[in-house]
C-alpha cells in the first residue's frame, strides 16, 4: 500500500495542475533512412483538441510517466517547437516530464532515440557516428514541419533544442559549436575520469580519418533559434572560436552535486566562460545530480535496474539531503519556460 501511495504522490507532483485546461496529444512514428540505415524512433507531444481521457505515456515498472491523449487531433493555431536529445545510453522517455510540461504550455515537443546510444540500441557502428546526432534532430524538425495535420503548425523562427548529457553536446552542435577531436583527446589525457571522456573512448567517433572529418564538420541547423543544455558532457572538445560566436541564446543548467565523472567546474561552468555573455544564462542547481534531469524512479525502481544491470541503479539516486526530484524538475521547467519565452520574443 505504501509503495502505491508513494507512486501516486510522485505522479501528482509531476502532472501539471493545468492538464485539464490544456490537453495534450502524443504520437510516435518511425522515420526511415535507407541511405544511412539509421531509422529513427520519433515521439511527439503537442497541444491537442481532445476530450478523450489521457493515458500514461512512458510509464513502466521503473519510471513514472506523464499523461497525454494518444493520437489526439492537434489544437488550432501555431506553436513553438522544441526538439529533445537524450544522453548516452538513454532514450526519449528520460525527459517525458519535460516534454509533457512544455506541451501543456503550448509547445510542440519532439524527441528521438539516437541509434547506437540508446538503452535498447548500443550498436558500435551506429554509436561511432556521433556526428549523426545533430542530424537526427534536424530530421525530427523536418518530420514535424511536414506533418502539421498530425502535430500542429510550427511558429516561424521559434524552434529550440534541449539536450541532457550527451544530448547537451548535441544541441550545442546543432546551434553552431564546432568540435575538435584532437583538442578533446588532449584534454582527456588530463581528465581521463570525466564521463564524457569515458563514453567518447567507447564510441570512438574519430577512429578513422573519415570519421574525424565528419565529427569536426559544421553540423548546425540554421532553423534553431535557442538551445538549453542540461548537465552536458564533452564540452571541452568545442573550439574556442565557435563558442565565442554561437549565434543563438543558450541556457546552460548544471547539477551542482559534483562527481568524478561529471564535475560542473570542468563541464557546464567551464563551457559558459567561453560562450557569449550577452546571450548566455547559467544556472547551477546545488542539490541536483546528473540524473536529476531524468525521469523519476518509482519506489523499488532502483532494485529492478540493479537486478537487470548491476551498477546502473544509480540513475535513481539523488543527492543526499536533496529536494525530491519532482521539485527540482519543476524548477528546471520554470527556468526553461522563462528562457524560451524571452528568447522567442527577440
Amino acid at each position: 500500500m505504501r509503495t502505491a501511495f508513494c507512486a501516486l504522490l510522485l505522479l501528482c507532483l509531476t502532472s501539471p495542475a493545468f492538464a485539464d485546461e490544456n490537453p495534450i496529444g502524443f504520437k510516435t512514428a518511425t522515420l526511415p533512412d535507407v541511405e544511412n540505415q539509421r531509422a529513427l524512433q520519433l515521439a511527439v507531444w503537442y497541444p491537442a483538441a481532445a476530450t478523450a481521457k489521457p493515458e500514461l505515456i512512458a510509464d513502466n515498472a521503473v519510471f513514472i510517466g506523464a499523461l497525454a491523449v494518444p493520437d489526439a487531433p492537434p489544437a488550432a493555431g501555431e506553436h513553438p517547437l522544441v526538439v529533445l536529445s537524450h544522453g548516452y545510453g538513454g532514450n526519449w522517455r528520460n525527459q517525458v516530464w519535460l516534454a509533457s510540461a512544455l506541451a501543456h504550455q503550448g509547445y510542440i515537443v519532439a524527441a528521438v532515440n539516437h541509434p547506437g546510444t540508446t538503452s535498447k540500441d548500443r550498436s558500435p557502428a551506429a554509436a561511432e557516428q556521433l556526428w549523426q546526432r545533430p542530424k537526427d534532430l534536424s530530421r525530427a524538425i523536418d518530420a514535424v514541419l511536414a506533418q502539421r495535420a498530425q502535430f500542429g503548425a510550427v511558429k516561424h523562427n521559434q524552434i529550440a533544442a534541449v539536450g541532457h548529457s550527451l544530448g547537451g553536446w548535441t544541441v550545442l552542435e546543432i546551434a553552431g559549436a564546432r568540435f575538435d577531436p584532437d583538442l578533446f583527446n588532449r584534454d582527456c589525457n588530463v581528465h581521463p575520469k570525466l564521463g564524457g571522456c569515458i563514453g567518447y573512448r567507447q564510441m570512438n567517433p574519430a577512429g578513422t580519418p573519415a570519421g574525424k572529418v565528419q565529427l569536426a564538420a559544421d553540423l548546425s541547423d540554421k532553423r534553431i533559434t535557442a538551445i538549453v543544455s542540461l548537465d552536458l558532457g564533452l564540452s571541452r572538445g568545442f573550439t574556442h572560436a565557435s563558442l565565442a560566436v554561437l549565434p543563438v541564446p543558450a541556457l546552460v543548467i548544471a547539477g551542482g552535486v559534483p562527481s568524478e565523472e561529471m564535475d560542473p567546474n570542468l563541464e557546464s561552468a567551464a563551457l559558459v566562460k567561453r560562450l557569449p555573455k550577452a546571450s548566455t544564462q547559467y544556472v547551477e542547481i546545488a542539490d541536483a545530480t546528473h540524473f536529476s534531469f531524468m525521469a523519476i524512479c518509482k519506489p523499488g525502481g532502483m532494485a529492478l535496474i540493479e537486478a537487470d544491470s548491476p551498477g546502473d541503479g544509480m540513475i535513481c539516486r539523488d543527492g543526499e539531503g536533496a529536494r525530491p526530484r519532482a521539485v527540482i524538475q519543476q524548477q528546471v521547467v520554470g527556468l526553461i519556460s522563462e528562457f524560451l519565452e524571452r528568447s522567442f520574443r527577440h
